[in-house]
């Protein structure tokens, strides 16, 4: 396995568990009472259109060549950064 590889597989994987985290904040958001839904879902859907943009981040990784793959890196790095930490604000903010 390429570097590339390992790096858009562990990207991936990332992904896959924030879209799980995302999905059981729904589930509390759907349970919460009128007032504090409206909230969450504004939350939610930031998380979803950061988690959108990550994708598509990855997806351009996936197309790049072998040699022009390094120079996206920081893009995508600053776009998990943003999503990690919004997962994790939101995740605390739901408890």
């Amino acid at each position: 396995m390429s570097t590339k590889e390992a790096y858009e597989k562990k990207l991936q994987s990332q992904l896959d568990e924030w879209s799980a985290e995302i999905d059981k904040l729904k589930a509390k958001a759907n349970s919460a009472e009128a007032d504090a839904q409206l909230e969450y879902q504004k939350q939610i859907n930031e998380l979803r259109l950061m988690q959108q943009k990550a994708d598509r981040k990855l997806n351009e990784l996936r197309e790049a060549s072998d040699s022009a793959w390094k120079d996206l890196t920081i893009g995508i790095d600053s776009a998990w950064d943003s999503l990690s930490n919004a997962v994790k604000s939101a995740s605390s903010h739901f408890k």
